[in-house]
C-alpha cells in the first residue's frame, strides 16, 4: 500500500500529470536458482483517491482504477553464485506502472500485488526473493506550468490580432490571396490552436484526457509547420516553371509525406494515450514486441527528421543560388531601383537564415524530447535531462518567428511614386503580382525570384 504524496503533503492540480514507475528489489538465495535475465511479473494493481475538506480532512477512499497487468523486468547478479553472496541483491531494471493524465485529486493511494499462481506460473520465479517495493513518482513542476500558462496567454492574443490584421491586409489587395498567404494563414491557426491556454480548465474540471489532447494539438502544429517550409522554400527556387506556381497541388509529393509521417506517429501515440484513459496502468512499452515497436518509430522519426532537415537545406541553398543569379542584374539600374531591391534582398536572407536556425532547432529539440522519454520507458540509464528552458525557448522561438513571418509577409500598402524610376534602355525585371496595386515586398522578390530566364 502506498500513498502519493508522502509526508502528508497533497498535490496540486498545477502539476497536470502523475506517472508512476516501480522499482522492485530482489536478493539472491543459495537455495534458490539464479533469476533469468529477463522475469516476467504480473502486477495486480489498484488506485484510489480522495481530497481534502476545508476543514483540514479528507474524503473517504474512492475507486479510481483497477487492472492487472503484465512487466518485464531485466535482473543481473553483480557477483558469482555462492554462499558468501546469499542474499546479494539483483540489480533490476525500473518498471513503468501508470501514468495519469491530469492530477486533479489532492491524494491518490496505490495497492500493489505480486499474484501467485503456479498453475498458470504467474510470480513463480519471484518466490522469497522480492523484499521491497519502491514507486519513484514523476510530475510536472508547478511552477514551470504557470510559466508555461502565462507565455500562452501572453502569445495567444498577440497572434489572433497579428492573424486579423494579415488577412484584412490581403483581403485589401485586388486579387486572389498567394498560396504562401494560405499557407502562413494555416500556420498561424494551427499555432492559435496550440496557444489556446486550455490548461486553465484542469483548475476546475477533471480532464484525464488533456495529455492525449496535448499530443493532437502539438502533432497538427507539427504538420503544418514542416508542410510550411517545403512551400515556403519552393516558391523561391523554381521547382517548376509552368505558371502554376499558386496551387498546392505542386507539392503534393513534399506534403503526402510529410502528413503520412507525422499522422502515423500520431496515431502511434494516441494508441497508448486512447487505451490509458480507461486504464492507467496501459502501456505499449511493457511487452518486448511493443517496446521494440515503439523504439522503431522512434529511430524512423528520427532518420526522417534529419533526411527532411537535409532536403530542407538544399532547398533554401537553391534558393540562395537563385537570388545571387538574379542579384547579377541589380547594377544595371537606376540608385533609386537599385537599393531598394537590395534592401529586400537583405531583407529575405535574413528571414532565410532564420527560418534555417528555427528548422534546426525544432527537430533537434523534437529528437532530443523522444529520447528523453525513454529514459523512463525503455532505459533508465539513459541520462538526457532537459531543462524547461529548451521547452519554453523553443516554443517561445515558434511563436516570435510565426508572427514575423505574419508581419513580414503582408502587404505595404505603400504609395508607390508613378514616375518611371529606370534609365533609357533599362530592362525592367521585378514584375509584381498580377493586379497588385498595393505591392508587397516580399511577394514582389518572390516574382523576381521565380522569372525563368533573365534578358
Amino acid at each position: 500500500m502506498m500513498e502519493m504524496p508522502l509526508y502528508g503533503l497533497d498535490f496540486s492540480r498545477w502539476q497536470q500529470n502523475l506517472v508512476g514507475i516501480l522499482q522492485i528489489d530482489s536478493v539472491y538465495h543459495k537455495d534458490l536458482q539464479v533469476l533469468d535475465p529477463v522475469v516476467e511479473l504480473t502486477i495486480d494493481a489498484r488506485l484510489a483517491f480522495s481530497n481534502k475538506l476545508p476543514d483540514g480532512k479528507r474524503t473517504k477512499w474512492q475507486y479510481y482504477a483497477h487492472s492487472e497487468e503484465k512487466r518485464y523486468m531485466d535482473c543481473t547478479l553483480m557477483k558469482n553464485k555462492g554462499k558468501e553472496f546469499d542474499g546479494y541483491p539483483y540489480a533490476c531494471s525500473l518498471v513503468p506502472l501508470f501514468e495519469l493524465g491530469c492530477l486533479y485529486h489532492d491524494y491518490y493511494l496505490l495497492n500493489i500485488r505480486l499474484p501467485y499462481n503456479l498453475t498458470v506460473q504467474k510470480n513463480t520465479k519471484l518466490t522469497s526473493r522480492v523484499v521491497d517495493m519502491v514507486l519513484h513518482m514523476i510530475h510536472m513542476n508547478g511552477g514551470f506550468t504557470q510559466i508555461w500558462v502565462t507565455m500562452k496567454m501572453v502569445f495567444f492574443p498577440i497572434l489572433l490580432a497579428i492573424m486579423i490584421w494579415f488577412w484584412n491586409r490581403v483581403h485589401m489587395l485586388a486579387r486572389v490571396p498567394a498560396l504562401l498567404e494560405y499557407m502562413l494563414l494555416s500556420l498561424g491557426t494551427t499555432l492559435a490552436f496550440l496557444d489556446l491556454p486550455i490548461e486553465y480548465l484542469t483548475l476546475y474540471f477533471e480532464m484525464p484526457y488533456m495529455l492525449l489532447l496535448s499530443d493532437i494539438r502539438q502533432g497538427i502544429f507539427y504538420a503544418m509547420l514542416l508542410s510550411f517550409w517545403i512551400v515556403f522554400a519552393g516558391e523561391h527556387m523554381l521547382i517548376q516553371d509552368n505558371g502554376c506556381k499558386n496551387s498546392i497541388k505542386l507539392y503534393w509529393k513534399h506534403l503526402s509525406t510529410i502528413m503520412v509521417g507525422c499522422l502515423s506517429l500520431l496515431i502511434f501515440d494516441l494508441c497508448e494515450r486512447g487505451v490509458q484513459l480507461v486504464n492507467p496502468f496501459y502501456s505499449i512499452w511493457v511487452t518486448p514486441v511493443g517496446t521494440n515497436l515503439a523504439l522503431t518509430f522512434i529511430i524512423l522519426a528520427g532518420i526522417s527528421a534529419c533526411i527532411y532537415f537535409v532536403f530542407l537545406c538544399y532547398m533554401i541553398w537553391c534558393v540562395f543560388k537563385n537570388i545571387g543569379i538574379k542579384r547579377s542584374i541589380l547594377p544595371s539600374m537606376s540608385q533609386a531601383r537599385r537599393l531598394h531591391y537590395e534592401g529586400i534582398i537583405y531583407r529575405f536572407n535574413f528571414l532565410m537564415l532564420a527560418t534555417l536556425i528555427c528548422a534546426a532547432v525544432t527537430i533537434i529539440s523534437f529528437i532530443l524530447s523522444q529520447v528523453a522519454e525513454g529514459q523512463n520507458k525503455w532505459d533508465e540509464s539513459a541520462d538526457l535531462p532537459l531543462s524547461s528552458i529548451l521547452h519554453t525557448g523553443v516554443y517561445g522561438m515558434w511563436n516570435v518567428y510565426i508572427c514575423a513571418m505574419l508581419i513580414l509577409y503582408a502587404p505595404s500598402h505603400k504609395q508607390w511614386p508613378s514616375d518611371p524610376i529606370c534609365n533609357e534602355g533599362e530592362e525592367v525585371e521585378f514584375n509584381r503580382l498580377p493586379v497588385d496595386t498595393s505591392p508587397n515586398e516580399i511577394s514582389s522578390l518572390t516574382s523576381f525570384a521565380s522569372k525563368a530566364s533573365i534578358d
